[in-house]
């Protein structure tokens, strides 16, 4: 069983389900509904062709007890019905904090995609998520050595941990050729390919009033210096800018492409065609190293620190910085998350 609720989450696992289906092991394949924008889920369901959901649990939007609490009950009701022999989550959501609960609490085997990231930064309430869904999982599937170094600080015993690789490489690999046969999203937008910087920002900590400020702030250097931008904006950064009466400022700057959220399959073909990408994103900061593409994270901490200086680069909110390295982009050289095999690692150590 697959419980998954956000679209990078669905990103990261679809080379797991495609490995599953292409194994002929049953499956159930279950959405929390944490994000319950069609344009940031159910599109992305369709364009990468994966089967439906079985489950819809539609949470919705919410705080964390909700999204935690609710998943947790209702993943339980799924796992008692289904009786499954493992149950898969990916990342750091609440949604797998609730998964991994459940399996837990109901004595049935749970595995983490992803497992191992740290960055130390408690404020994220993904840092939280992660440290408690590792500690109660029977199968840690770390994306790198040095994920499996932090488990093993934290004394999670060593058989538990395999080093697979991150299934967004295999996404990366296994997407790419589809994007770029279906997406025409380069006719859509006014800049050449490698001409423009693509952009997105929408973390609940650096969505506050003042974050944003600075956040335009720097957008608007950026057009004065010349630069082309596109920027999908999510859905909580423009109803956060609408109800800090920021909206106005973020449409009146030049050289800004702001379209809606885009599907998967655009946006890759947004990312590969990029010259920069400036991000909040952690998702993002590895699969623009597996596009060779330069990533500025407007962070000051990241969980994946094995991309940094390879591409990689925080700034959190610093105009110049960022300036600086938009004109001056970072070499991207090599990847640091694997050989595009980490599902069937993945499936393979399970079935083993």
């Amino acid at each position: 069983m697959s419980v998954v609720s956000t679209r990078p989450e669905i990103i990261k696992m679809a080379p797991v389900m495609r490995e599953i289906e292409k194994r002929g092991i049953e499956h159930v394949f279950v959405a929390t509904g944490q994000h319950y924008d069609f344009l940031l889920f159910e599109k992305i369901i369709n364009d990468l062709e994966l089967k439906p959901p079985d489950y819809n649990l539609e949470i919705g939007s919410g705080t964390p007890g909700l999204h935690i609490g609710l998943g947790m009950l209702m993943v339980e009701r799924v796992i008692e019905k289904e009786k499954p022999d493992i149950v898969l989550a990916q990342g750091d959501t609440d949604s797998v904090l609730a998964a991994a609960l459940a399996a837990h609490k109901n004595h049935y085997v749970f595995g983490h995609v992803e497992a191992g990231l740290r960055n130390y930064d408690f404020w994220m309430p993904e840092e939280s998520n992660r440290r408690l869904a590792d500690h109660i999982s029977n199968y840690l599937f770390a994306p790198t050595k040095l994920s499996k170094e932090n488990l093993l600080k934290e004394n999670i015993p060593e058989e538990r941990i395999f080093v697979t690789g991150n299934t967004v490489v295999d996404a990366v690999i296994q997407n790419l050729p589809i994007a770029e046969r279906k997406s025409k999203i380069m006719d859509k937008i006014p800049f050449n390919a490698k001409d423009y910087i693509l952009i997105t920002y929408h973390r609940a900590e650096n969505t506050t009033k003042d974050r944003l400020e600075k956040f335009i702030e720097i957008l608007k250097r950026l057009s004065k210096e010349g630069h082309n931008m596109i920027y999908p904006m999510h859905p909580r950064t423009k109803n956060l800018l609408r109800i800090y009466g920021l909206s106005d400022n973020m449409e009146e700057i030049e050289n800004l492409f702001l379209t809606e959220p885009l599907g998967y399959l655009d946006f890759l073909v947004l990312m590969k065609n990029a010259k920069v990408i400036l991000t909040d994103s952690g998702g993002l900061q590895e699969e623009g190293n597996v596009l060779k593409v330069p990533v500025l994270v407007m962070r000051n901490s990241t969980e994946r620190p094995e991309a940094l200086g390879k591409g990689c680069e925080l700034v959190d909110m610093n105009i110049e910085k960022i300036l600086n390295l938009v004109n001056n982009p970072p070499e991207v050289n090599g990847t640091p998350f694997g050989d595009g095999k980490a599902a069937e690692r993945i499936l393979s150590i399970i079935s083993g």
